[in-house]
């Protein structure tokens, strides 16, 4: 092996390290939330599944009728 495949090498065997290493850090860091913090993130997702529901119905609902407009009724 040459000096460029060992650098290589090294490389390929340095990043899975280096990326389990920053795992493991962020993992100490993490902690789970409150029930205050917890109730608020699902209140947001709610909140985010409702309007892109009534954003879905509402554009369906606009669109059927141009498409039958449109089509003529085949």
């Amino acid at each position: 092996m040459d000096k460029n495949a060992g650098a290589t090498a090294n490389v390929v065997v340095d990043a899975p390290k280096q990326l389990a290493k920053d795992a493991e850090w962020l993992l100490r860091r993490c902690t789970k939330p409150n029930q205050k913090e917890y109730l608020k993130i699902v209140q947001a997702v709610l909140m985010g599944f409702l309007v892109m529901g009534f954003v879905g119905y509402f554009t369906k609902l606009i669109h059927i009728p141009i498409n039958n407009i449109i089509v003529g009724g085949a």
